[in-house]
C-alpha cells in the first residue's frame, strides 16, 4: 500500500485480545479517548460496539483472542475493567519489547504462530494459570448455539441461580449477560452480510429478531451503521474479524474440525 493510504474501518471482538502490530500507524476510538500506536504489543480488552479504527499506510498484524476468564487467570485482571480500551499487556505477563522480537522476517507466518503459542504457553506455566470458570465457557457455548434464549433460561441449562450467573459473566466477559446475547446476534448477522457465516443459517439468525426494526435498531447501536450500510461499504478489518469468529465458533459447535476449512469458503456449485 501507498504510504499515504488510509483505511478507516473498525474491529469487533467478543474477547480480550493480544494484538501486535508490526508496522503501520493505527488509531482507534476506545473507551479512554483517541489511541496512536505504532509498532506495539497492545492487549484490547472485549469489546462492547464496533470500535473503529483508522491505519495509514500499509500494515502487518497478528494477535492471540482469549477465551472468556482467560486475562484473569493470567493476571488477576477482570475482564470488566478492560472492556472498549487499549491496555499494557505486562499485566498478564507479557512484555512487548521480547514478543515484538519474536517476528523475524526470516520466518514465515506458521513459524510465527508456532512461536506466539510456545511464548504463552511458557507464560500459563509460569504463572500457574488454571482454566477459565466452565460457567463462562458454557455461557459462551449458548452465545453461540441460541442467543435469543432469556438469561433466566441460560441459568436454568446451566444448574446455577441467575444471580451467579451474572456475576460470572460480568467478570469474565465485561458485561452482563443479556448485553452478550445481544452482541451475539448482532455479529452473526453481521458475519451473514459479509459472506463469512454458513449460507445454510442465514434465515435463522435473521429469525432472531422480531422484525425488522428490531434488527436496524439493534444493530445500528452495535455496529454504528444500519444493516445495509454495512453490507455496502467495505470492511476489510470487520470482515476479518467475523470470520475468525464464526470459525472460531464452528469448532466450538463441532461443525468443523479445528483449521477446517468453513462453509463460506466451499466453491460454489454451477447450475
Amino acid at each position: 500500500m501507498a504510504d499515504g493510504y488510509v483505511l478507516s474501518c473498525g474491529v469487533f471482538s467478543e474477547s480480550a485480545n493480544l494484538r501486535i502490530q508490526l508496522d503501520g500507524d493505527w488509531r482507534a476510538q476506545s473507551a479512554d479517548g483517541l489511541e496512536v500506536r505504532g509498532r506495539d504489543a497492545i492487549l484490547f480488552g472485549p469489546q462492547s460496539r464496533r470500535m473503529p479504527i483508522e491505519v495509514r499506510g500499509g500494515f502487518t498484524s497478528v494477535g492471540i483472542a482469549f477465551r472468556p476468564g482467560a486475562v484473569r487467570m493470567l493476571g488477576k485482571l477482570s475482564e470488566n475493567t478492560i472492556v472498549d480500551r487499549l491496555t499494557d499487556p505486562t499485566q498478564i505477563g507479557i512484555a512487548p519489547a521480547s514478543w515484538l522480537d519474536l517476528f523475524t522476517p526470516d520466518a514465515g507466518h506458521e513459524e510465527w504462530c508456532q512461536r506466539m503459542e510456545q511464548a504463552l504457553r511458557a507464560i500459563i506455566a509460569q504463572r500457574a494459570a488454571g482454566a477459565p470458570d466452565p460457567v463462562s465457557a458454557l455461557f459462551e457455548r449458548i452465545s453461540y448455539i441460541n442467543p435469543s434464549m432469556t438469561v433466566a433460561q441460560c441459568a436454568a441449562d446451566l444448574g446455577v441461580e441467575i444471580r451467579r450467573l451474572e456475576r460470572i459473566v460480568r467478570r469474565d466477559f465485561g458485561m452482563t449477560p443479556k448485553q452478550v446475547l445481544r452482541r451475539a446476534r448482532a455479529l452473526d448477522v453481521a458475519s451473514h452480510l459479509r459472506g463469512v457465516a454458513d449460507h445454510d443459517e442465514a434465515e435463522a439468525l435473521m429469525l432472531r429478531y422480531y422484525d425488522q426494526s428490531h434488527l436496524n435498531r439493534d444493530f445500528t447501536a452495535l455496529i454504528g451503521l444500519s444493516p445495509r450500510q454495512f453490507a455496502k461499504q467495505p470492511q476489510p478489518l470487520m470482515t476479518l474479524c467475523l470470520e475468525t469468529r464464526q470459525s472460531r465458533r464452528l469448532e466450538i459447535l463441532e461443525r468443523i474440525a479445528p483449521g477446517e476449512s468453513p462453509p463460506w469458503h466451499a466453491p460454489v456449485p454451477d447450475d
